[in-house]
Order: structure tokens, then C-alpha cells, then sequence
């Protein structure tokens, strides 16, 4: 499959700011809760061209993410054609070639129903700001950290990971932020505050990192 996803990217998820997997350590709580987000911006699938559309995977596992057994719901931009819900679901489901598409796949033995739902989409990547709403299942806001102060300034710490799976694009690097909501009520549900947030420009696609 010839296939590449370009554009602004969100990884949300139930740890604290500062997600312990980027530094290959055990998860802040017991178990896995969150999502990615992507806004393509150029991309296709087998020359069927994507740019502009979004979509989303959330994820659950029972414990750590690396230790499997894990649950998969895609969200997928309902301005998308036929054509185009057909090949970004057969990049996203059966594409390889792309390490962190393969991981989580290998992880996520149970794939839920795939769900075509509008998207709302706000990202900031200098002010470390967004939002991102698909339809009525899932809804993430982002805010930058702050320091200490009054008012408390904004605070930037940058995660760059050279030759890493995740953070694809130029520099290897992603902005952490704080995820002040990160909702879910899907095949399955969760409901955070105040939790972690990575934003990042990415590519994703066969042999793009790994």
C-alpha cells in the first residue's frame, strides 16, 4: 500500500503532563486511557487523496499499554467520500509500515466499530492551544502548562525523541501541554481533567520512522 498522512497531531491520554511512555516508564495509574487526533493536511491513500480531513483512534488497555489486550475505536470525518472513508480506513487498519501504526495494532486486539462523525478542530501548535470534538463520542481540550507566578506564565518543555515512532516530523520533537478535559462515550467510556497532552506536526505512513 502506497500511503502518507501529514499534519497537526494530538496524543491525549490519562497520565500526568509529561507522559511517562515517552521516556519508556511505567504509565502514571494502573491502566491506559486516551486517544490520537490527526488533522491531515497533505496525505493519501493509493492516490486517493485526504488532505483536509480529520479523524481519531481511541485507545484502552486494562493495564500498561505495552502488556496488550487493549481496545480500538476509529473516528472518521464525516465530509469524507466513499472513496476516501475506504482508503483512510485501510491506511489507518491495514497499512504497514508505519512503527507506531503497527504497535498499536499488535496491541489492540479488540477493534470497535468505526464511527463517521463531524469534527471540530482548533490548533495552536506555538501557544501549545487546541481543541478537538468528534461529534458527540469524543472531545479533548488543550491548554499550555504554566509555571509560577501571578498570573502563572506559560511554561514550554519539548520532547524530542531522534529516530522515535511517534514524533515524525521535522526535528523528531512535541510540544507537551495539559489536557484540561479528555472525554470518551463510545464502545467504550472515560472521563478526564487536567491530564497529559502532546502536539506535535507528524508524518505517518509506510517506512516514514521506526
Amino acid at each position: 500500500m502506497d500511503w502518507l498522512l501529514e499534519g497537526e497531531w494530538f496524543k491525549n491520554c490519562n497520565c500526568d503532563p509529561g507522559c511517562p511512555c515517552d521516556f519508556n516508564q511505567a504509565p502514571t495509574n494502573a491502566n491506559c486511557e486516551g486517544m490520537v487526533a490527526m488533522r491531515i493536511t497533505s496525505g493519501h491513500v493509493d492516490g486517493v487523496d485526504l488532505s483536509g480531513l480529520c479523524w481519531a483512534g481511541a485507545v484502552w488497555w486494562p493495564g500498561r499499554m505495552d502488556e496488550g489486550n487493549g481496545k480500538l475505536q476509529l473516528l472518521i470525518d464525516e465530509r469524507a467520500t466513499p472513496e476516501q472513508r475506504e482508503a483512510l480506513v485501510r491506511g489507518l487498519a491495514e497499512g504497514e509500515g508505519d512503527t507506531l501504526m503497527d504497535i498499536v495494532r499488535a496491541v489492540c486486539p479488540t477493534v470497535e466499530e468505526v464511527l463517521y462523525v463531524p469534527f471540530e478542530w482548533e490548533f495552536d501548535l506555538e501557544t501549545r492551544t487546541g481543541r478537538m470534538k468528534a461529534g458527540d463520542v469524543l472531545e479533548t481540550e488543550v491548554e499550555t502548562l504554566r509555571g509560577f507566578g501571578d498570573p502563572p506564565p506559560p511554561y514550554r518543555a519539548v520532547v524530542t525523541i531522534p529516530g522515535g515512532f511517534e514524533y515524525t516530523g521535522e526535528g523528531n520533537s512535541a510540544e507537551t501541554a495539559l489536557a484540561t478535559k479528555l472525554r470518551l462515550n463510545g464502545a467504550f467510556a472515560y472521563d478526564h481533567e487536567s491530564c497529559h497532552s502532546s502536539m506535535a506536526h507528524v508524518r505517518r505512513g509506510a517506512g516514514v520512522a521506526g
